[in-house]
C-alpha cells in the first residue's frame, strides 16, 4: 500500500523541529523587594533551564531606578509584591522596547494591579496559589507570547510542554476541519489530514523533548501516515453524526485530530516515548474513536467546522480573485454553505 505521507517530507519536518528546539532562549526575571517567597520558589523551581541553550537572568527591582534589560531577552517575568511606584517605570520602559513582559502577583485584586502599574491587562496574571499560577497561566502566556520559540521553551522548561502541545493539537485540528469542509475531489482530503496529524505528533514529541531519529519517523509514517487510525475514527463518526457533506467531513477532521492529539499528550505525560505513544495509539483506536464521538456531540465541534468551512471558502475565493488579477480568469463557485432558516 502506498503511504499518503512522504517519509522524506516527515524527516525534513522532524529536523525542523529539532532545530526549533535548539534555538537559544533567554528569560529575565525581575523581583520586587517584597515579592512573596512562595512565588519566588515556584518560579525558581520551574524556570530552571534543561539545556545550555537557555538562560535565565534574575535581578531585584531597585527602588528609585529603572531596570535596564538587554533587548536580546525573549521575555521578562516580573514578580510583584505590593506593586509600588518603583515597579511601574521599569515596566513602562520594557513596554516601550516591545519586550514581552508578564507580571505575576499572589493577589486577588488583579484590576487594581493593572491600574497601579499601568500594564496591559493580558500581561498581568494573579492568583492565590503560586505553583498553580506558574503551571497554568504563566505556561499559557509563554506559549502565546513566544510563538517562534515555543518548541525551544517547551524543550527547556517542562511546565510549558502541555500548553505548547495543546496549541499544536488545536491548530492542526482546525486545519483539518477546514480541509474536510472545503475539499472538492473525493479522497483527496485523507492524505493531507494524515500528513497534518503526523506533523502534529512530531511537534508534540519535540515539545516533550523526545529524540526524532529516522527510525522513529519511519515508524510514525507507518502508524499515522497509513491513515489506518484516522480511517477507524472516521468510520465511527460517520455512523454517529447525522447529516452529510462538508459539515460531517469538517467535524471528522476536527474531532478525530483533537482526540488523537489529546491521547498522545496523555501518553507522553505518562512517560511513554514516541515509539510507545505510536503503539498505544494503534492499540487503542477504539478509545480515541470514543473520545472523538464525545467531542463531535458538542456544539464547539460543529461551530469550528462551520467556521472552517466559511473561512476556507473566503480563502478560496481570494485565490480566484488573485488569479484573475494576474490574467488567469476562472469561475468562482457558488458557496455550498446552507442558508440560515
Amino acid at each position: 500500500m502506498e503511504m499518503p505521507v512522504d517519509v522524506r517530507a516527515l524527516w525534513t519536518h522532524s529536523q525542523k523541529m529539532l532545530e526549533a528546539g535548539d534555538l537559544p532562549v533567554r528569560i529575565a526575571i525581575l523581583v520586587e523587594i517584597d515579592a512573596p517567597e512562595q512565588l519566588l520558589e515556584a518560579v525558581r523551581e520551574e524556570l530552571r533551564p534543561k539545556t545550555s541553550r537557555a538562560f535565565v537572568d534574575v535581578a531585584a527591582i531597585e527602588p528609585g531606578s529603572v531596570m535596564r534589560v538587554d533587548s536580546s531577552v525573549d521575555a521578562v517575568v516580573a514578580l510583584i509584591g505590593s506593586g509600588t511606584n518603583d515597579v511601574a517605570p521599569t515596566l513602562h520602559e520594557l513596554n516601550r522596547k516591545s519586550l514581552p513582559t508578564v507580571v505575576l502577583a499572589l493577589r486577588a485584586d488583579r484590576g487594581e494591579i493593572v491600574r497601579l502599574l499601568e500594564h496591559p491587562d493580558d500581561d498581568v496574571l494573579t492568583g492565590a496559589d503560586a505553583r498553580e499560577l506558574v503551571l497554568g497561566p504563566l505556561a499559557e502566556w509563554m506559549m502565546a507570547r513566544l510563538p517562534a520559540k515555543r518548541v525551544a521553551v517547551a524543550h527547556n522548561f517542562a511546565f510549558t510542554r502541555r500548553a505548547v502541545a495543546k496549541e499544536a493539537v488545536k491548530s492542526t485540528a482546525w486545519q483539518n476541519a477546514a480541509i474536510g469542509a472545503i475539499t472538492i475531489l473525493p479522497g483527496t482530503d485523507m492524505p493531507i489530514m494524515t500528513a497534518n496529524q503526523a506533523k502534529m505528533l512530531l511537534q508534540i514529541a519535540a515539545a516533550y523533548g523526545e529524540p526524532l531519529g529516522y527510525d522513529r519517523v519511519k515508524e510514525l509514517t507507518a502508524v499515522v501516515g497509513g491513515g489506518l487510525l484516522f480511517r477507524a475514527v472516521a468510520r465511527q463518526l460517520l455512523d454517529f453524526i447525522p447529516g452529510f457533506g462538508w459539515a460531517v467531513k469538517g467535524v471528522i477532521g476536527y474531532t478525530g485530530t483533537l482526540a488523537m492529539g489529546e491521547a498522545a499528550i496523555r501518553y507522553f505525560e505518562q512517560g511513554a516515548d514516541l515509539s510507545g505513544v505510536l503503539g498505544r495509539l494503534g492499540d487503542e483506536a477504539g478509545k480515541v474513536s470514543s473520545r472523538a464521538k464525545e467531542l463531535a456531540g458538542s456544539r464547539v465541534a460543529r461551530a469550528e467546522a462551520k467556521r472552517a468551512h466559511r473561512e476556507a471558502l473566503v480563502a478560496e475565493r481570494a485565490e480566484h480573485v488573485r488569479a484573475a488579477a494576474m490574467g488567469h480568469y476562472v469561475a468562482i463557485p457558488e458557496s455550498t454553505e446552507p442558508r440560515a432558516r
